[in-house]
């Protein structure tokens, strides 16, 4: 998983920006759902779930099918961004959240079949 929040300038309304654009096929490669708070690429896997508050914008990248392989949908995403959007955004900070850690199982011996009376 990977964690970002991104920074628009005073007043350059990015967020409404990439969901219009994305509605109206000018980013092509990606598409919204879920009423604007999910987006998906049309050929990697994963999706990334985003909300907008007080100019920025906080998002998740998931890739359940493939875990480790966020990166490819993030880097389409921030690619696009760099080239199309930079003089909306004033920053973009990324974090990459430590993954669960598993819980030792409980080790012993496994009963088979019913104990003799």
């Amino acid at each position: 998983m990977i964690r970002f929040q991104i920074m628009e300038r005073d007043e350059a309304r990015l967020y409404e920006t990439l969901v219009r654009a994305m509605r109206e096929g000018q980013l092509r490669t990606f598409r919204v759902e879920n009423r604007g708070r999910r987006v998906v690429h049309v050929r990697y896997p994963g999706r990334i779930t985003w909300t907008h508050a007080q100019g920025v914008i906080d998002g998740t990248v998931v890739s359940p099918k493939r875990q480790g392989n966020e990166w490819q949908i993030f880097s389409a995403l921030m690619g696009r961004l760099a080239q199309r959007y930079a003089e909306q955004i004033s920053g973009i900070i990324v974090q990459f959240p430590e993954p669960p850690t598993q819980r030792a199982g409980r080790k012993g011996r496994r009963r088979t079949g019913r104990r003799a009376a």
